[in-house]
């Protein structure tokens, strides 16, 4: 999700750039500054700090290496960085908009009308600012499946007329009861059946498969957590049934055919007061960053007033898990997985057959962790997979200076978890049990994804710019590391159930041409292929890696976001190169393949948003009005499928 705060003059500081961990466990900072410190000083590598500080240890590594020009993983005219209106595609590949905000996904649903807001039809609609995508075949093909699209949240001043001099925290009164209903149900997420004909992609009309799932939709509470007191409300005095899922923004799709999405920022969504002293939750409301107030919607619903409901935030911050082919099957939280800002699903079937998710929390200063379940999967039985989510262990990380690391698993009966009264506190207050067990504080780690061909994961760091000098040193100058990093984690024995494992950098990101940055691309990357603020990532069938980047702009960066494709192997490991460059003020979202790696779908988030706090954009003045580019019409995310001209696999 954008981090306005890494911005100049950022106009507000969002949530999850703002540290809720206040524990004494060593930052990831700490741990590379004392690891590099002492293998560097090692390697003599003081006496060469100058020329590492400039382009890196990964690049000088592999320059004489890249120089025998060796066979690269991906082969394609990289895209020109910049920034400009529209999108651009590597040349030759066609990137045609399949599906954009508010377009029809129910058959009943009516034309979209950006000048009349209407929550009846949101419902029925494409929802805004698409984030995660997961391409499940039908039958086996690769043309033709269902699309599973996370919709996060709502840029409303993009959204709606009439709000010139709006900004999301401090002005929500302008916002009409129409527009907080169109805006809940532009939430959550859309299903729909596609099909590539002569081709080209369409949405299939009046698909069987379609569905709009909704901040109101119906839902179950399962796993440990499921009843525990913490989960009851007036409404929902069992503790079990939940309305809605908020701001949904990576996830992953089952060997089975379900669909995992993840709920990241939902303290975003409630408002309210509770003394600190009158109540027992106020360490772990602070901790969350509840309430945070951004959206006015507590004005429809008491439910999202912690004063009068105190439990409802408690039912979200889970991972939903969805079956797509059944558009009438009630969505299920899957509080095994533990409860904190989701970012991603990455998930594998571990050799020994248990179900393996990795899974980050998307804010500064927290963790990673995995989640391993106590049953196997059945590949020949989707319904024995029914329920494997609901039992098994979460882990979180711990990152060692050595290279070694450790997953400590959050259980009852720990020494260090006696605080919490059994299973379902620690599930729901997992960030709390996290400090206690001394996990390393991460810099914001967003999507993690293993790679099935290798056996390595791949953690994606967006950036943490409230890092302190203290923390740098001649081996790693990255404070105020505002362009984040990539690490990569080998499983002990290739198992990805083990408890320990080892690691390292994939690569340091930012401009390798600007020495204080300390970036470490490869040296064979070109002006155009480095990036900053590493995101969402997909690895494709074939074993490669591919970044989505969120958070370059021109006013930081001199470009857009987009999709980079990374070398993760062999001498020209850390090399990435420009695929594919928004559109002004987007976020690229979601990458996602279909098995014949024919088609590459991406999600374009928030187009139009502005890079300038003096000049914010509304729907009367985006900074773009892609991709219709027509008067009256606001700029509407969108999911984008890219093929190649004349047919063939993307990339090679």
């Amino acid at each position: 999700m954008t981090s306005p705060s890494d911005l100049p003059n950022a106009p507000f500081d969002m949530s999850e750039d703002t540290p809720a961990n206040r524990s004494e466990n060593p930052t990831l900072g700490d741990v590379i500054a004392t690891r590099l410190s002492r293998r560097d000083l090692m390697r003599g590598a003081l006496a060469v700090s100058v020329i590492t500080s400039t382009v890196g240890p990964l690049a000088i590594a592999a320059a004489p290496r890249a120089s025998a020009s060796p066979k690269a993983g991906f082969d394609f005219p990289e895209v020109n960085a910049g920034s400009d209106a529209m999108h651009h595609v590597a040349q030759g590949y066609d990137a045609d908009v399949l599906i954009r905000w508010g377009d029809a996904v129910l058959a009943e649903a009516p034309a979209f009308d950006p000048a009349k807001p209407s929550g009846a039809a949101q419902d029925k609609q494409f929802g805004y600012n698409n984030d995660f995508i997961g391409f499940i075949p039908i039958d086996g093909r690769s043309d033709r499946g269902l699309l599973v699209v996370n919709h996060e949240y709502t840029n409303d001043e993009l959204m709606y007329f009439g709000l010139v001099g709006w900004t999301r925290k401090g002005k929500v009164a302008g916002l009409t009861d129409e527009q907080i209903r169109a805006s809940m149900a532009a939430h959550g997420g859309s299903v729909i059946e596609i099909e590539r004909a002569d081709g080209k992609w369409r949405a299939v009309p009046g698909s069987k498969f379609a569905r709009r799932i909704t901040a109101s939709t119906p839902m179950e509470i399962t796993g440990p957590a499921a009843g525990h007191d913490l989960m009851k409300t007036g409404a929902d005095p069992s503790g079990t049934k939940v309305l809605g899922m908020l701001n949904n923004c990576a996830g992953g799709v089952t060997p089975w055919g379900t669909w995992l999405t993840c709920e990241e920022n939902f303290n975003f969504y409630f408002a309210g007061e509770v003394a600190e002293e009158a109540s027992p939750l106020a360490d772990a409301y602070a901790r969350y960053g509840v309430p945070e107030d951004y959206y006015p919607w507590d004005r429809l619903n008491a439910r999202f007033n912690i004063a009068r409901e105190p439990n409802e935030c408690h039912r979200f911050g889970w991972v939903v898990e969805i079956d797509p082919f059944d558009p009438t099957s009630v969505p299920k939280k899957r509080t095994a997985l533990g409860r904190f800002k989701h970012e991603g699903a990455g998930n594998i079937v571990n050799a020994d057959g248990r179900f393996v998710v990795y899974q980050g929390d998307d804010q500064r200063f927290d963790y990673v962790y995995k989640f391993v379940s106590a049953g196997k999967v059945d590949v020949t039985n989707k319904a024995a997979n029914s329920d494997l989510l609901d039992s098994g262990t979460l882990y979180v990380a711990r990152f060692d200076a050595d290279g070694r690391g450790e997953w400590l698993p959050l259980v009852a009966g720990h020494p260090k978890l006696s605080d919490f009264a059994d299973q379902g506190a620690i599930l729901i207050h997992a960030r709390l049990a996290a400090d206690a067990l001394g996990a390393t504080k991460m810099d914001r780690p967003e999507d993690i994804e293993a790679n099935a061909k290798s056996g390595k994961v791949y953690v994606m760091l967006t950036n943490n710019s409230k890092r302190k000098a203290k923390d740098v040193n001649a081996a790693n100058p990255r404070a105020e590391n505002r362009f984040g990093h990539i690490i990569e984690i080998t499983p002990d024995r290739g198992d990805h159930a083990a408890t320990g494992f080892s690691w390292d950098f994939l690569v340091k990101c930012g401009d390798p041409a600007v020495a204080e940055v300390g970036a470490t691309f490869n040296a064979a990357t070109s002006k155009d292929g480095w990036f900053g603020m590493p995101d969402n990532c997909v690895i494709d069938a074939d074993g490669r890696l591919w970044v989505a980047t969120d958070g370059n702009n021109a006013a930081v960066t001199g470009r857009t976001d987009g999709l980079f494709a990374m070398e993760t192997e062999g001498p020209l490991r850390g090399t990435s190169r420009l695929f594919f460059r928004c559109p002004s003020g987007a976020e690229l979202c979601g990458p996602c393949f279909t098995p014949d790696l024919e088609t590459l779908f991406v999600a374009v988030q928030h187009p139009g948003e502005s890079e300038d706090e003096k000049s914010p954009a509304t729907a009367e003045d985006p900074t773009t009005r892609w991709p219709d580019f027509k008067d009256g019409m606001p700029p509407r995310p969108s999911i984008v499928a890219i093929t190649r001209k004349g047919g063939g696999k993307i990339g090679v």
